[in-house]
């Protein structure tokens, strides 16, 4: 598969086109950013943890049912994946009460939540990815309401998919953002990535936090709890 030129560069990622018009090669970076880009650092091998641990996710994923983007790992940084138009949709899918739903609705940290909820944002950095419901994406035109419904169950079943498994690893799933694209015959599948960027992953035990929110709070220790969370997940899998 051919690298050809660079189409696109975000806050953790760049992507370049191939000699296949339908695929494209997502290649990881250490940079990190948060609130919306105010802070911005790096977390030493972050782009091979996230690649890696994406990865071993959405096969996991496609294995249960859920068609993702993923074709092929090329390297420690470099996936191969399926072209695809991004839902302009994030996705978040929670499980206990943490980060901007606490502070938006005065609800403790740590308090879980009798059954999951979802909440979707405006997918544009310029209006700071403002929450929005279904009736707002419809007049926006972002996707249809079978669009819509494809995404909320998808991301209800990928919840219960990696709930179990990180509860098999020992970690509580908090939280997560997704992101879904559309192929050119209109399918919905799973893109982006699932990773410590975009996951609340806690011990079980000690609830110690395992994720981006170490970089978010100053908590230290980043790059010890992304090693430590993809760790877990390979032991799991070599067992």
């Amino acid at each position: 598969m051919e690298k050809l030129e660079q189409l696109y560069e975000g806050k953790a990622k760049r992507v370049f086109a191939t000699n296949d018009p339908e695929l494209l090669i997502v290649d990881y970076k250490d940079d990190a950013t948060a609130f919306n880009g105010l802070k911005k650092g790096t977390i030493s091998g972050k782009g091979v943890i996230n690649n890696q641990m994406s990865n071993r996710l959405m096969q996991k994923l496609e294995k249960a049912g859920i068609p993702t983007h993923f074709v092929r790992e090329l390297s420690e940084r470099e996936t191969l994946v399926k072209r695809v138009a991004i839902v302009p949709l994030e996705v978040i899918v929670r499980n206990i009460a943490a980060g901007s739903f606490s502070k938006r609705y005065g609800m403790e940290e740590g308090v879980v939540f009798e059954q999951p909820t979802i909440e979707f944002s405006y997918k544009n950095d310029a209006l700071g990815d403002p929450l929005l419901n279904t009736l707002h994406a419809r007049a926006l035109g972002l996707a249809t309401d079978t669009e819509i419904e494809q995404i909320k169950c998808y991301a209800f079943r990928i919840n219960e998919i990696l709930k179990a498994f990180w509860a098999e690893c020992g970690v509580t799933l908090v939280d997560f953002k997704l992101e879904f694209g559309r192929l050119p015959d209109g399918t919905i599948v799973l893109a982006d990535e699932i990773s410590p960027d975009t996951c609340r992953l806690w011990d079980t035990k000690t609830h110690e936090k395992l994720d981006k929110d170490r970089f978010r709070r100053d908590l230290g220790g980043v790059e010890d709890a992304y090693a430590e969370i993809m760790k877990r997940l390979v032991e799991h899998d070599a067992t």
